[in-house]
């Protein structure tokens, strides 16, 4: 009898959220007060729906996973379909959709669960991410156009001289829609950072179209604190000649 597969997607989105288990069931408790539909999640759920032991989700989680997350419930690795919105006699809205014999999810009807594909990434795209400045005591941003370079299920993202002050380097992997990697900062000798390198890792979900990948960094601060923040990356042009390189470099509008 084969494993069920784990939804990575999923496990992805909560810690990108920065919740624990208990807290992630207790947010969807709380989103489905919000929206008059209560629900029962707890940790226990959770882990099932991590582990892939429960394949899909009833309607009333659905709803409440759309919210928490903000991220459409196709885009959060289920192995099968959510059924259509319904609710049950009982107001439970259905049950949750368990693997059969040998792994293979229980069909529901003659719906398929889509398949896993990986777009082509490589482009110029628009870099943005947040961050908190302990010496200024207030939130900046930092924005380039990059360079993207697929192969394979390997991204490697490079900023366009002249789209910013500073150097910005990533080394990503793809898996389905979940980008995970490495980032490095060199930032600029006249800026307030005065040349300083930072580093760290980042988790990021790629949106159906390919054309938006969000998530969130972490990194390390002058303190050796550890830092985060949201980072998101927009599609802007499918070419990488010298002449669309030249097109953007450019301070980000």
């Amino acid at each position: 009898m084969s494993e069920p597969t784990p939804n990575s997607t999923l496990r992805a989105v909560r810690m990108g959220l920065l919740m624990s288990q208990d807290e992630f069931a207790r947010a969807l408790r709380e989103a489905g007060q919000r929206a008059g539909v209560p629900n029962d999640a707890n940790k226990r759920l959770v882990q099932r729906w991590e582990s892939g032991s429960t394949a899909g989700p009833r309607p009333l989680y659905a709803r409440a996973l759309e919210a928490v997350t903000g991220l459409p419930i196709e885009s959060l690795g289920f192995a099968v379909p959510v059924p259509e919105a319904r609710v049950s006699d009982d107001g439970h809205g259905g049950h949750d959709l368990a693997h059969g014999p040998r792994g293979v999810p229980v069909p529901l009807g003659d719906r398929a669960a889509p398949a896993t594909r990986m777009g082509t990434y490589s482009g110029v795209w628009r870099s943005r991410y947040e961050y908190y400045s302990s010496g200024r005591e207030g939130e900046f941003t930092g924005v380039h156009y990059v360079v993207v370079l697929q192969h394979g299920n390997r991204l490697t993202v490079r900023s366009i001289p002249a789209s910013a002050d500073s150097e910005l380097t990533m080394d990503l992997t793809v898996d389905g829609n979940v980008v995970t990697g490495t980032w490095v900062e060199q930032t600029g000798q006249a800026g307030y950072y005065r040349g300083a390198r930072y580093h760290g890792a980042i988790q990021m979900l790629a949106e159906p179209t390919g054309r938006r990948i969000v998530g969130k960094w972490v990194g390390f601060g002058k303190e050796m604190d550890v830092n985060t923040g949201p980072w998101e990356l927009v599609f802007q042009d499918a070419s990488t000649n010298k002449a669309t390189l030249a097109k953007y470099s450019k301070p980000v509008e």
